[in-house]
């Protein structure tokens, strides 16, 4: 019977165990924590979304940059549909919501952990809590051998043999739940290069300070579009946006974000900076407010709501356009005196308004910093790694699986999606090899 241990108790490491046991080989589950999953607790605010109902070539669609196609086998192999079947017969009622993203029906990110402690526990892993791995051995020819840990309680150091052993230690992000980037140190000592890291499905920051102003607006169903000079490098037709007290966040922020985070950070992030300034002109973020109606129709919306209330003041005649806390913003940006009478609105001062409606634009200056990054951009470089096992080419029986690994994508559950797949693939692979 083969010997794997994995190193890393988070959703790839515990999906990597199941499978690796479930394939017939002796598993040991290293987590420095004191419990497992944390990260996944805190997932979705604190809901978890576990995946995403989309097909394969859906979901790489969501996955960014040209990493994608390294996803083609592991998606092949397991899908989202796979994950749905694996928590639903551990006993995890799960349901759909917008974007075809699939939570827990207890809304308890707490119930996905318990699951798979659960599938943990019936495979017959063996789990150290409270141990931290401390480097791999290897033995001829660079093959692995065995992986030393230290007990956090008593500081004692053992060798626990392996056949193989799996890497699923997650990224920089959330720093609070052990993501202190192990997996990397340990990839950059067996010869692996670990392409520039940066944080990713993280809020930013922006220069005005109206953004500010409107803090706690989600804008919902708005069009939004971030712009590198004139290039457009992320856009939604619909989506939605939330003004914070440092900038914006919300699922379009974030999904930008993912494309961002490498342009941005070509040569990687500060490891111990928050809000680091994106470049010197920032990216232009440009909401259009009203993204079913084309300029002409929000004309004649605007025209309409003005002459209803020909006798109030602008900044009154126009409520019935925004929510409340956007009003007096939108006047202010408009330039229009907020006490001019409604029906003493020039068609000119109507035409700016209704371009503003359509183009509210303000300049993002940076991210945000691990601490509030879901995932972390960059990592283990794929080109070094068989995407059909996540097998290292370089360390016969080294294997890595999830955010360690350099791809990430759009937020909504592809993420997680990412870490079943590959834990999965390595999980299977690392059991099955001879």
């Amino acid at each position: 019977m083969r010997t794997i241990v994995v190193i890393g108790g988070g959703a790839a490491g515990m999906f990597a165990a199941v499978h690796a046991a479930r394939s017939g080989a002796s598993v040991v589950l290293v987590e420095k924590n004191e419990k497992l999953g944390k990260k996944i607790y805190i997932t979705g605010k604190g809901r978890c979304n576990l995946t995403n109902h989309s097909t394969r070539d859906e979901l790489l669609e969501a996955v960014t940059g040209r990493r994608s196609r390294f996803l083609y086998s592991a998606f092949s192999r397991w899908d989202a549909e796979d994950t749905i079947r694996f928590f639903e017969d551990a006993g995890l009622r799960l349901k759909e919501e917008r974007g075809r993203r699939m939570f827990p029906v207890s809304d308890h990110a707490s119930d996905v952990t318990a699951a798979l402690a659960g599938q943990l526990k019936t495979a017959g892993v063996k789990i150290l809590l409270e141990t931290e791995a401390v480097s791999l051995t290897t033995g001829a020819e660079g093959a692995l051998t065995g992986v030393r840990v230290r007990s956090c309680r008593s500081g004692r150091d053992q060798i626990l043999p392996a056949n193989a052993c799996i890497i699923a230690t997650g990224g920089l992000s959330y720093p609070s739940t052990g993501s202190t980037g192990d997996g990397y140190r340990f990839a950059g000592e067996t010869g692996h290069t670990i392409n520039p890291l940066s944080p990713s499905l993280v809020p930013m920051d922006t220069d005005e300070s109206w953004t500010r102003e409107l803090q706690g607006l989600t804008l919902k169903n708005v069009g939004v579009r971030f712009k590198l000079g004139t290039k457009t490098v992320y856009a939604e037709e619909i989506g939605e946006l939330l003004f914070t007290h440092f900038g914006i966040s919300g699922p379009a922020v974030l999904s930008a974000s993912s494309v961002l985070s490498g342009k941005l950070y070509p040569n990687g992030y500060p490891a111990d900076k928050t809000g680091s300034k994106m470049t010197d002109a920032g990216v232009q973020v440009e909401i259009d407010l009203k993204p079913a109606l084309t300029h002409d129709e929000l004309d004649k919306r605007v025209l309409r709501e003005l002459a209803a209330h020909h006798r109030q003041d602008f900044v009154n005649a126009i409520r019935g356009l925004f929510p409340k806390k956007l009003v007096p913003v939108m006047v202010r940006l408009s330039g229009i005196d907020p006490a001019k009478k409604a029906d003493q609105i020039s068609a000119k001062e109507r035409s700016r308004f209704v371009d503003l409606t359509k183009h509210l634009t303000f300049t993002a200056t940076a991210l945000r910093g691990w601490s509030e990054a879901v995932i972390t951009h960059g990592g283990v470089d794929t080109g070094q790694l068989d995407p059909k096992t996540m097998e290292s080419k370089i360390t016969p029986g080294l294997y890595f699986a999830g955010e360690v690994i350099d791809v990430d994508a759009l937020t909504g559950g592809f993420n997680l999606q990412i870490a079943w797949s590959t834990g999965y693939a390595a999980g299977t692979a690392a059991a099955e090899d001879s």
